[in-house]
């Protein structure tokens, strides 16, 4: 399986992806992330850090996760450094939908958790 996922501080659940997300594993996660967003209030973090690559079916994994998060009233948080990540996302139209943070958004040492995302310094310096 491309993820592993455990209960995080306050309800949050963490799902590590790792590995390539394509057309291969989108549709093994997307029946996982279904089942985590079908309650109500879902908090999701998604941690992109272990990933070597994602392809369209991968960002439309995401998305949909993303979409079942906020109908839910819930919310998805993704945790990436990849610039080439942050490059797709910009190329496609999706760097402002998704909540992207750099490090675990309850690691109070990191300035990013509260800067929107074009404001990181990592982004900034690029």
């Amino acid at each position: 399986m491309p993820y592993r996922t455990h209960h995080g501080v306050g309800g949050t659940i963490i799902v590590t992806l790792q590995g390539e997300i394509d057309v291969v594993a989108a549709p093994a996660l997307a029946a996982h992330l279904d089942t985590l967003t079908a309650g109500r209030r879902p908090d999701l973090v998604l941690d992109l850090r272990p990933v070597s690559f994602i392809d369209c079916a991968g960002l439309g994994v995401l998305c949909r996760a993303r979409n079942r998060a906020r109908s839910g009233q819930g919310r998805l948080r993704l945790v990436t450094v990849s610039t080439c990540f942050l490059r797709l996302l910009r190329c496609t139209g999706l760097a402002g939908v998704f909540d992207i943070r750099s490090r675990w958004p309850d690691d109070p040492a990191d300035p990013s958790v509260a800067a929107p995302p074009s404001r990181r310094p990592a982004e900034s310096a690029r």
